[in-house]
Order: C-alpha cells, then sequence, then structure tokens
C-alpha cells in the first residue's frame, strides 16, 4: 500500500488536522502499510498560527494586525534563514487567500499575465505585528543535522487570517442582526468582503 491509499484511509477529522497544522511529508520507506507500524516520514513539522485582523464594512479593505507563529523546525541550522522561510510562506499564504483572484476564462486562458495584473501582497499589506517563534529542543533524530522541512509548511498557517476575517464580517452580521456568512470563498477580496458585510 502506497502513502497516498494509506492518507485516504484517513477520518475526514485527520486530514483537516494534518491540513491545517501545515504537515509536510517527505516518504522514505520505513512504514509497513499493511500492518500500520513504523515511521516514513522523517521531516514531520508542525506549527500554529494566529491573527489579529480589523476591517471597514463600508469599503471592504482589511488589515492584519498581527500574527502570531510558533513552528518546529528540528535542530534549526540558521535561526535567521528559518525565521524568514516562515514569513515568507505565511505572506505567500496570505496573499493566497485574500488578494490572488486567479479566474480563467471562458477559451482556457487565465485572467492574468503577470505582476501588472496579479495582485499580490505588499509592505502595507503584511501583518504589522508579525512575530515568529521557533520551537526549542525539537530534534528530528533521524534527519539530516537534525533538522526538519520548513519550506512550504507555513504556507498553511495563514489560514488563520481567512478565519479572523470571516470571524470579524459574522461579529459585524451580528451586530446588525444579520445571520452568520456560512461560506466565503476565497479570495477573501475587497469585494468580497464588502458584500458579505452589512
Amino acid at each position: 500500500m502506497h502513502a497516498e491509499q494509506y492518507r485516504k484511509d484517513w477520518s475526514h477529522s485527520e486530514k483537516i488536522i494534518h491540513k491545517y497544522l501545515g504537515v509536510t511529508w517527505i516518504g522514505t520507506n520505513h512504514r509497513d502499510y499493511e500492518k500500520g507500524e513504523g515511521d516514513p516520514y522523517h521531516y514531520f513539522t508542525y506549527g500554529a498560527g494566529c491573527s489579529v485582523v480589523e476591517i471597514d464594512c463600508l469599503t471592504g479593505e482589511h488589515q492584519v494586525l498581527s500574527a502570531d507563529i510558533v513552528m518546529d523546525v528540528g535542530k534549526s541550522l540558521n535561526p535567521g534563514i528559518d525565521v524568514g522561510q516562515i514569513e515568507g510562506a505565511f505572506v505567500q499564504g496570505y496573499g493566497w487567500l485574500t488578494t490572488e483572484e486567479i479566474i480563467v476564462e471562458p477559451h482556457g486562458q487565465y485572467n492574468v499575465s503577470g505582476p501588472v495584473d496579479y495582485k499580490i501582497p505588499n509592505v502595507k499589506g503584511i501583518p504589522r505585528d508579525f512575530k515568529v517563534s521557533i520551537l526549542k529542543d525539537c530534534p528530528n533524530e533521524r534527519a539530516v543535522y537534525s533538522s526538519k522541512g520548513i519550506g512550504e509548511p507555513p504556507l498553511v498557517l495563514s489560514v488563520s487570517v481567512y478565519l479572523a476575517l470571516r470571524n470579524a464580517i459574522n461579529s459585524a452580521r451580528f451586530d446588525a442582526g444579520l445571520p452568520p456568512v456560512r461560506r466565503l470563498n476565497i479570495p477573501l477580496t475587497v469585494e468580497t468582503i464588502r458584500m458579505a458585510c452589512p
């Protein structure tokens, strides 16, 4: 049985937990899938993120007031590079969730061709208060220099911005006596936030 098949057998909750915790999978052959024993992934990495946002219901604009991230990187080979990777991945995910609207035209081409018409976060869009912490004393004895994968997993932590925006919208709706929005598609653009607000 391959890793993909093993993951198909997971419960919905297990898939959600692993998706939103930002787990990276780098496979090895140290797992007996028939018996369910062993550890095939030497580079498991976990993280947690919390974001605070402010929205303007009249314009749909928002600001990420703060973002706090704690990441398990194993034994960091270079903390400065690791923190930069974590910040960059988080901001990349934040852009994907809030500004990067890609539409496939009826003839099959994308509506964007480059930086001119593809919105990505800029300096004004990053969290005003951005704190990144690396867990201490988390060695990974089975990996190279006791390290863990750090490139992409923090991207998933930016879902905390999406959840904070959704909570802010629903708070405004509650104050106006309206029911909560149950479904908000990404990206949460200015227009989407404005239309969801009372």
